[in-house]
């Protein structure tokens, strides 16, 4: 479908591609990873031809057509209904909408055959396109990614820039392009929204190429990864976990060759430095020399991942109560987020703060932290000192410092090597460290400003969604920091694996009030799982009662498929139904004395677009059933 072949790409003299190749298939699910800077971002807007290579070619399929999701759509500003601009999607299919509506309202002033033929026509089109039913996909793939009904109507302009991205995703998604090539989606995604896009795009009948930082999201979507390292494209046949266990067999392959050709070469270098002066063996040593002017060397294995270790202190330890929550209620106007809650944290615990957004996670951690005025108590224990770390926290940086001088005026007794050691595990290099912050992309200050948090020497951390700006490196070294440190913190985050790792309880918002489930995110999950199929079984599985006297009893899946005969039956007469009232509508509109009375060609109109609607639905819910009744 797309071939890169032998691609370089230079930025400012340095190659960020050189001679790289790729062949993307038609239903490949490729991960592409790599270290930040490396050039992910880079190569799908070379795939996208907003970026012109300067070697080596890429050719695409002419039917090839591509969706492409990044942070530049932050941008994107409407006034339209989000609905709205999901179904532009359906770009064709929008404008027969349109020319419709304009030949009615034509019609109200000007009546003419030729009108109502071309009306005729483009509803046959509009129908054939399925026009009745994009809205309605759009409204569930909307849904699926965390809106509510009531967001469907509001304008594009009312939502936040994540909320934004989140559209424009469902815009994406609904083009259905060859190849769909999505830039950190899960970054403005919540864990429900992320195990429905997981889904989608295991289901995706085209290609997808994702960047993410998400291993779990990895694992669960991509068949296939690719690794953007040195300049090449290293391709695995597998997911994320797949491509670590081949890659170590592959460093372990090419070190073992690498070092049996360096003793090779030891022995051949020693023979001819001994027998270089002797005639008799003149022959042989020219041989010897030939033959390693003909070797193909094995490269020597090079890691691309240099982890730094260091130790986050605590100046003092805490009480053992850290923050106890009493009858805590917070609202905003109409919106209830907490109602009469109460929680404690307690020295040691590591707590991962999870859930949709909107729930008010964010707003929780302000109330922790104290910052968000409540009803009800907050008291905050003895010797505890906190340390907050969010978004908004970018402001306190100062813009005019250097990055390392904005660690050192920190305040946390740090010799310099320390804070350089500090700013590498977060991507900065020795040359980055002397920038401005006011130069700083919106990534690299958020991770200046966890820099600075994670040194204050406090006993208590909060930390709203820390690894949305880092890498897998620097991911991992936050886990071991964490793992290690010896105060308490509570997380926000959508990351599986880093709450896997980091989390010792989790709590969640239910309701209204705050939920602890006293365990691992893995634990919690299994638990999560066993307590939704029971609600399944209590759901599908009927109990009718039966009298003493009837020796056997019907078995729960035979009630179940008499029921579903029956729902199904229903249905397939609603069918008939609605099929029936929709030929006579159309048969309606052709008469030729409705085309004079230009209101009852729209109230026809309506009634056919109702109707339409009412049959894809009564369809879809006839193939649900239908599903369920073969599974039994």
């Amino acid at each position: 479908m797309i071939s890169i072949s032998d691609i370089s790409y230079f930025i400012g003299g340095r190659a960020l591609y050189e001679e790289a190749s790729l062949f993307i298939k038609p239903k490949d699910k490729i991960g592409l990873i790599g270290l930040n800077g490396r050039g992910k971002s880079t190569l799908l807007k070379i795939i996208n031809g907003e970026y012109k290579v300067d070697a080596g070619s890429i050719s695409k399929s002419n039917d090839c057509t591509i969706g492409f999701l990044n942070q530049d759509l932050l941008s994107y500003q409407s006034d339209d209904a989000i609905v709205t601009v999901a179904m532009q999607a359906f770009k064709e299919t929008v404008e027969t909408q349109r020319q419709i509506e304009q030949i009615l309202h034509e019609l109200e002033n000007n009546y003419s055959e030729d009108l109502v033929n071309r009306l005729t026509k483009l509803q046959e089109k509009f129908e054939e396109s399925g026009g009745y039913a994009m809205q309605a996909k759009a409204e569930e793939v909307l849904e699926g990614i965390g809106f509510t009904t009531k967001d469907l109507h509001r304008p594009l302009r009312e939502f936040s820039g994540g909320w934004r991205m989140r559209v424009m995703l469902a815009k994406l998604l609904l083009e259905k392009p060859s190849l769909l090539m999505l830039d950190e989606p899960t970054n403005h995604l919540d864990l429900p929204s992320i195990e429905w896009v997981e889904n989608y795009l295991r289901n995706y009948e085209g290609a997808v190429i994702v960047v993410s930082h998400d291993r779990t999201f990895l694992d669960n979507v991509a068949t296939r990864t690719v690794e953007v390292t040195f300049g090449q494209l290293i391709s695995y046949e597998g997911n994320y976990s797949f491509y670590l266990k081949e890659k170590e067999l592959r460093k372990e392959i090419q070190n073992n060759a690498y070092e049996n050709q360096q003793a090779k070469i030891r022995q051949t270098e020693r023979f001819i430095e001994r027998f270089k002066a002797k005639a008799t063996k003149a022959r042989q040593v020219q041989s010897r020399v030939k033959a390693l002017e003909r070797m193909d060397m094995v490269e020597q294995v090079v890691d691309d991942v240099a982890a730094i270790n260091f130790r986050f202190k605590i100046k003092q330890e805490s009480g053992r109560q850290v923050i106890q929550l009493n009858n805590v209620s917070k609202a905003y106007g109409n919106l209830t987020i907490l109602k009469n809650t109460t929680a404690t944290i307690e020295r040691g615990d590591k707590i991962a703060l999870i859930g949709a957004n909107g729930k008010g996670k964010s707003t929780l951690l302000r109330i922790i932290a104290g910052t968000e005025p409540v009803e009800g108590t907050r008291t905050q224990g003895y010797n505890v000192i906190q340390a907050f770390y969010a978004q908004h926290q970018l402001e306190s940086l100062h813009v005019e410092n250097e990055i390392l001088d904005e660690l050192k005026q920190a305040g946390s007794g740090k010799t310099e090597q320390e804070l350089r050691n500090v700013l590498g595990c977060f991507l900065f290099s020795d040359e980055d460290q002397y920038k401005k912050i006011k130069v700083l992309s919106g990534g690299e200050k958020s991770r200046v400003a966890l820099a600075k948090t994670l040194i204050s020497d406090a006993n208590f951390l909060l930390l709203d969604e820390p690894t949305n700006h880092l890498d897998f490196i620097s991911e991992n070294i936050l886990i071991q920091a964490l793992q290690q440190y010896q105060g308490s913190y509570i997380v926000v985050s959508h990351n599986r694996h880093f709450i896997a790792q980091i989390a010792n309880k989790i709590w969640y918002i239910d309701n209204h009030e705050i939920k602890e489930y006293p365990g691992t995110y893995d634990e919690y999950e299994y638990w999560r799982k066993q307590q939704a199929e029971k609600i399944i079984e209590v759901k599908m599985v009927e109990k009718p009662k039966v009298a003493k006297k009837e020796i056997q009893p019907t078995p729960a899946n035979e009630a179940r498929k008499k029921t579903l005969a029956k729902e199904i039956k229903k249905l397939e007469e609603l069918v008939a139904n609605f099929e029936k009232e929709k030929n006579n509508l159309e048969v309606e509109l052709t008469k030729e004395e409705n085309y004079t009375q230009i209101e009852k060609v729209k109230e026809l109109q309506k009634a056919l677009t109702n109707i339409m609607l009412k049959l894809e639905e009564t369809n879809t819910q006839w193939f649900a059933l239908a599903e369920e009744l073969e599974s039994l």
